[in-house]
């Protein structure tokens, strides 16, 4: 028996190398056969345009940190962003044949280190290997026909103070014109930096445009390009919610969430309002989310639910890829209300104690919606930059089945807590709020 296991892990072994290998033969051989697709920035008399083997290219772009890319081209994406190449949520090979089997591209973000995270741009040893690393990467994927552009970090402005970090991405992107004229190059700021822009202007012009990532403040993004004479074409490689650093917060220091509604919101007025009537020199974007993640909440960035229902953020995308809504669509919700109190009163309640929560929710479908209620402690979690954050504690859950409001009481424990609620329509569409509330002894 103990011969049998042997030889039948030997086989499975030897049966995932081969399946390994013929995979990757059958993507070089995609790659050799197809060869690489010439993306280009013109100039025209308007502004700039993106062309995709000479014609048009109109970006329909997701950032995506799931492996469903197939569900981005059902709701009318036609791209997608990554935050690395080599940990990203499938292998960049597997995510690039994909896309091209779709008809889709992405824009391949190299791994690029940060200042805050330790990384010393005046150590010249550790740059070297920095663009060495990067440069096997562009070697890999450069003729891949899916490829869209090259992204040279990811916020590496975040936080920093060394300038040479753009020396850097200069050097970078100098490497891989050298290596791949046919793909252009750009780096992800967080916001509109005035200071990374002008180190960018000194240091890096071997980029052929810059890309920026903004929320509630993308609305600005015009008033500031007009303020510095920014005449270059550029990206907005993140955009969708109001950030968490743009909101009230409460006394004791929790950030106040919109609602799923109120997200759909401000998706359309960032679009409305900067991508498209701007589209002449924003010649490119990415919407944020399309997943889930856990910053600051569970639902403050992600398009979808950790459970899979899509919000009404996904409405908006695809109403604004195609023309047309969902044939059914996700419920809208107010906020919350604590004993008629709104999220904006500081709400601190003592322990163990009865309260009553209330939302008002509207399927446009007239679907039979169901509610779940959780309390979870707040998180504690100081990290910034996206960068991973634990799930803060279930307290509670209530299955309302089909009620607006619930009685529940307070948790016996002093601290920050937050009451969540999940409107669910059964056919995959979900919406969202929450509260954040103090208890206190």
């Amino acid at each position: 028996m103990h011969l049998y296991k042997k030889l039948l892990v030997i086989f499975l072994v030897l049966f995932i190398t081969a399946a390994c290998e013929s995979q990757s033969r059958s993507s070089l051989k995609l790659q050799d056969s197809i060869g690489p697709i010439t993306v280009e920035i013109v100039e025209t008399d308007s502004g700039f345009k993106l062309l995709r083997g000479g014609e048009p290219y109109l970006v329909n772009g997701a950032g995506l940190n799931s492996p469903d890319i197939e569900q981005v081209k059902s709701f009318g994406g036609n791209s997608v962003r990554t935050w690395a190449v080599d940990d990203h949520a499938e292998p960049a090979q597997q995510l690039l044949d994909r896309a091209y089997a779709l008809g889709m591209t992405v824009s391949l973000c190299l791994e690029f280190a940060r200042e805050r995270q330790g990384f010393n741009y005046d150590d010249p040893k550790a740059v070297a290997k920095q663009l060495e690393e990067n440069r096997d990467r562009v070697l890999r994927y450069k003729d891949h026909p899916a490829l869209l552009t090259w992204i040279i970090g990811n916020e590496v402005n975040f936080d920093y103070s060394n300038p040479k970090v753009f020396d850097a991405v200069n050097e970078t992107a100098e490497m891989i014109k050298e290596l791949d004229p046919h793909h252009p190059t750009t780096t992800a700021l967080a916001g509109y930096d005035r200071r990374a822009v002008k180190d960018i202007n000194e240091r890096a012009p071997a980029l052929d445009f810059i890309s920026f990532q903004m929320y509630a403040d993308v609305v600005n993004l015009p008033k500031y390009i007009k303020e510095d004479n920014f005449t270059g074409p550029y990206f907005v490689t993140e955009w969708g919610s109001v950030g968490h650093w743009e909101v009230r917060e409460t006394k004791w220091g929790a950030p106040i969430e919109n609602t799923s509604t109120e997200k759909a919101e401000n998706y359309t007025r960032s679009y409305e309002k900067v991508l498209k009537p701007y589209a002449n020199t924003a010649i490119g974007n990415y919407v944020f989310l399309w997943g889930q993640k856990q910053e600051k909440t569970s639902t403050w960035y992600g398009m979808f639910l950790d459970s899979g229902e899509k919000t009404e953020v996904v409405d908006v995308m695809q109403y604004i890829w195609t023309g047309q809504y969902p044939d059914n669509r996700a419920p809208s919700i107010t906020p919350i209300t604590i004993d008629g109190k709104s999220p904006f009163k500081n709400l601190v309640l003592a322990p163990n104690h009865q309260h009553k929560a209330e939302v008002e929710v509207n399927d446009p479908d007239g679907d039979d919606v169901r509610f779940m209620w959780e309390i979870r402690k707040e998180t504690t979690s100081r990290n910034v930059g996206g960068d991973k954050e634990y799930v803060p504690q279930l307290v509670h859950v209530d299955k309302s089945e089909h009620t607006e409001q619930v009685k529940f009481m307070t948790p016996d424990e002093p601290g920050a807590y937050r009451l969540y609620v999940f409107a669910y329509d059964g056919n995959g569409n979900a919406a969202h709020a929450n509260f954040p509330f103090y208890v206190e002894s």
